[in-house]
């Protein structure tokens, strides 16, 4: 099994962070790469509609090139964000913009919206400083809805509230057992 995570937080070693590398180790026969955003350089989606009228993917060609190709190919993709100003990062999110090349020209009435093979799996990891999980809950509902319109077969969360603050790392062994428990049965190889 292939694995791509992206780490959307500018910490490498946040909370997010510490949650998603904790899956990697515990996923047992996986070829896995970890990709942390906030170290690349790239730009938005433009806008421009050339993977829909001339090319099959992107246009841009920048250090978000690879990690598009790298998804592509994987069997199973990580997100992992914190929560900024009630979405997720902003590193993260320019990401998810650019997938936006992964669908086919006619994505609004094609069947098949999705140049992604089908059967992929993906782990959505979100990590807030807020204490109530009814806080911010509609984040991932809102990008599950795209995550499957745009080939993704099998979406799952896992989400730390009440965690962060000022870069202190301070997930609690609770969640990073949900984390090991997840990767056991949800990305296993």
């Amino acid at each position: 099994m292939k694995i791509v995570c992206l780490l959307g937080s500018p910490r490498s070693k946040g909370n997010s962070a510490t949650i998603a590398r904790r899956v990697l180790e515990t996923v047992e026969g996986a070829e896995s790469r970890i990709f942390e955003l906030n170290r690349l350089s790239y730009r938005g989606c433009q806008g421009c509609y050339a993977c829909k009228t001339t090319l099959d993917h992107c246009v841009l060609d920048d250090d978000l090139s690879e990690v598009l190709q790298a998804v592509k190919e994987a069997d199973a993709v990580i997100y992992a964000s914190p929560v900024y100003y009630g979405d997720i990062s902003a590193q993260l999110k320019g990401f998810v913009d650019r997938t936006f090349s992964y669908l086919v020209p006619d994505y609004i009435t094609n069947p098949q919206p999705s140049r992604l093979l089908p059967g992929k799996k993906l782990l959505f990891i979100l990590t807030q400083g807020h204490q109530d999980p009814g806080v911010f809950a509609d984040i991932f509902t809102r990008y599950d809805f795209f995550l499957r319109w745009g080939g993704i077969a099998d979406t799952r969360l896992i989400r730390a509230c009440g965690v962060g603050g000022g870069g202190a790392v301070n997930v609690s062994e609770e969640v990073l057992q949900e984390a090991a428990e997840t990767a056991r049965t949800f990305l296993s190889a």
